[in-house]
């Protein structure tokens, strides 16, 4: 693994010099299923981290690890300063937990759902309304504060189940794929939120195969694949790492084509399209030339695109097909266990989660 950088941040605060989140060697199996693979990770307090796989690399499985949901088999890890083994409830007072399902109780409001969670945190009572008032506004629910969650839409009840992840004002929240199942507008709000939280100092773990999320959200990213880390970096950093930059020219007609053939002698010819896709790096100084030798032709040309390595081919790149079905795939809690909202009570299992069972279905 190459040596770690503390990133810098892309949402506005310079993270702590203490990291928020550190595992070394972490190890899990269910029966002669191996899970984690000895995984280790550093993540600076007041960034976002993404943990990216296919179904079944131990995604999930590495949130109930770092959650106190499941006990790992081996390694040791440190939340927010306690240690996970000997320090399990300081570890639970100091973060939220939100899953892939809204952990809602429909029969209530809004309102009365975030005072629920005030409780069973043991907030005052002044202190735990005025922390539901401030959270209403803050996630633009408060004018559906009186209505039943039963009644909210897919993003109403996201940005709900997230406000309740806050009430207790946690230090590390584990968001494990929260914008399953969102139309693109409400993805992009949730989007906005995280932002505002991590330029509030809180620091993010994100589990996701919305690529594109990633991309957009995270100052530091991990491949996680067969329950090892395959690769880790910024994403400009992962996507460096893949070969397939490429320059793509459309001609004008089979003249213009022949001579751009012959201009570039080691280009990828699609003569039905009469294009050609020279591969190179795409910076200014190829693109230039790759323009230079078109005027020195003659040659004007109807498209001209630039291609760059995306998540996407950083993904299959690094998981092979992303089916993920290696011979370490997941049959755990990744296999099927929810991961919801954290009570952060510091006693007991996370609210709305349940210990996984060894023969649930991948995910």
């Amino acid at each position: 693994m190459p040596p770690f950088v503390m990133p810098t941040p892309r949402h506005g605060k310079a993270p702590g010099t203490t990291p928020a989140v550190t595992a070394i060697g972490l190890r899990k199996s269910y029966g002669d299923r191996t899970v984690l693979d000895g995984i280790d990770l550093t993540i600076p307090a007041g960034t976002v981290f993404a943990l990216l796989g296919p179904n079944g690399a131990g995604k999930t499985t590495t949130v109930e690890i770092l959650s106190t949901l499941v006990g790992a088999d081996g390694g040791q890890a440190q939340i927010a300063g306690h240690d996970l083994l000997t320090d399990p409830d300081g570890v639970r007072s100091a973060i939220g937990v939100t899953g892939q399902f809204a952990a809602l109780d429909d029969l209530l409001t809004a309102e009365e759902n975030l005072l629920l969670m005030a409780d069973l945190l043991r907030l005052p009572r002044p202190q735990g309304r005025a922390r539901v008032r401030e959270l209403l506004e803050r996630f633009d629910i408060a004018e559906a504060a009186g209505r039943r969650a039963a009644t909210f839409s897919g993003g109403m009840r996201r940005r709900l189940d997230l406000a309740m992840t806050l009430v207790g004002d946690p230090q590390v929240i584990f968001l494990d794929e929260p914008t399953t199942g969102l139309d693109p507008r409400s993805r992009r709000t949730m989007w906005d939120t995280v932002r505002g939280l991590v330029a509030g100092g809180t620091t993010v773990f994100l589990t996701t195969q919305y690529l594109e999320e990633a991309d957009q959200l995270a100052d530091r990213i991990a491949v996680l694949d067969g329950g090892r880390i395959v690769a880790e970096g910024t994403a400009d950093e992962l996507k460096a790492r893949i070969p397939g930059s490429h320059v793509r020219l459309r001609l004008a007609d089979p003249a213009g084509f022949a001579r751009a053939c012959a201009a570039f002698p080691g280009a990828s010819r699609d003569e039905e399209n009469l294009a050609l896709r020279i591969a190179g790096d795409a910076g200014l100084a190829a693109l230039r030339s790759v323009i230079d030798r078109l005027d020195a032709a003659g040659l004007p040309a109807a498209d001209f695109s630039v291609h760059t390595p995306d998540l996407d081919d950083v993904f299959f790149a690094l998981t092979g097909t992303g089916t993920g079905t290696g011979t370490n795939a997941d049959t755990s809690s990744d296999a099927g266990a929810d991961t919801n909202t954290s009570t952060g009570t510091g006693t007991g299992t996370p609210h709305g989660s349940r210990r996984p069972a060894a023969e649930e279905t991948p995910r």
